[in-house]
């Protein structure tokens, strides 16, 4: 017991004396309000701290490109929180962020890389529901592989040559 709480002490001194692990993000102190701080940060009379710096591989927020999308459900069937919903009459797919538990597993599954894990975390809102937690179309992805359209999606006419 002795010896456990001399250990403790013996940390608590060290850590005293040592650098703090946490990041100073967005500011150095806690503003007395956020948004009259972003509000100096956008007309430049303060200065907003970049988050840590992500390590390779970071799973943030995905993005889905839907265009390329086949409509295969491999993501849909792969997710363990169900944060992908299936819209049948689109043949495509919705994603809730909040569901998601950020596994990645529907990246690694999809067929024609049509998902990614993009590095953007600051995720935080009030509705659960709001358009930046719903994610309906990404836009095209680096990376992605152009699956050729059947002729009935098509909607480009041909080109006559003279």
């Amino acid at each position: 017991m002795v010896r456990n709480m001399w250990e403790a002490a013996k940390t608590i001194l060290k850590q005293l004396f040592q650098k703090p692990a946490t990041n100073i993000f967005p500011a150095k102190y806690a503003p007395e309000s956020t948004l009259s701080f972003l509000d100096k940060v956008a007309r430049g009379e303060a200065t907003l701290h970049p988050p840590v710096t992500l390590p390779p591989g970071f799973r943030g927020k995905i993005a889905y490109d839907r265009e390329n999308c086949s409509g295969c459900q491999q993501c849909y069937n792969i997710c363990p929180t169900r944060a992908i919903e299936w819209l049948p009459e689109e043949k495509k797919i919705k994603i809730f962020v909040s569901r998601c538990c950020f596994c990645a597993q529907c990246v690694d599954v999809c067929p024609v890389h049509t998902l990614a894990m993009t590095e953007e975390f600051l995720l935080s809102s009030y509705d659960k529901y709001s358009e930046e937690l719903v994610i309906v179309d990404s836009g095209e992805l680096p990376g992605s592989v152009k699956r050729k359209k059947p002729a009935a999606e098509s909607t480009e006419k041909p080109t006559e040559q003279s």
